[in-house]
């Protein structure tokens, strides 16, 4: 069964240190997928200058942990980190890290993409982007719904 990390947490993380734990001593990993978030400066027409994003704690480790069994469940995987930050971020700030690792690339990119579309879709998180218009939550777009339903 693949090793799974998950946190939600405000303080940012390092990929290079996420990425020697992920592998650990897994000797037999072929492959690490990685996937990381940044805050960007616009969306939908407007110019973003800072995001702020809240949750349940308890409820959305719990989801996130649900989309990372699902991963080793339909592929095989050494392991998997999720890393979700919130709180208030700015600009280009990381927001969340997916890595995955496996003996082979194609299980690897496949559950690594997965896991993006299902935290687009499943996880309670509710993000409050800060504009020069004022501060406006950000809705789901059915583009992420029609991702995540292909799997």
């Amino acid at each position: 069964m693949a090793q799974i990390k998950i946190s939600v947490q405000e303080h940012d993380f390092s990929v290079q240190n996420e990425y020697q734990a992920l592998l650990g001593d897994h000797a037999d990993s072929g492959a690490v997928v990685s996937f990381i978030g940044l805050v960007r400066d616009f969306n939908d027409g407007r110019d973003v200058t800072g995001l702020k994003l809240e949750h349940y704690p308890g409820m959305t480790e719990k989801a996130l942990n649900d989309i990372a069994t699902q991963a080793a469940q339909r592929w095989s995987l050494n392991g998997i980190t999720i890393i979700h930050r919130v709180g208030q971020l700015q600009l280009a700030d990381q927001i969340v890290l997916v890595a995955v690792s496996s003996a082979h690339r194609g299980a690897a990119f496949q559950a690594c993409e997965f896991v993006m579309d299902y935290l687009k879709t499943k996880a309670p998180f509710w993000k409050k982007e800060t504009t020069q218009y004022g501060e406006f939550w950000v809705q789901a777009k059915s583009a992420d719904d029609e991702k995540a339903n292909r799997w």
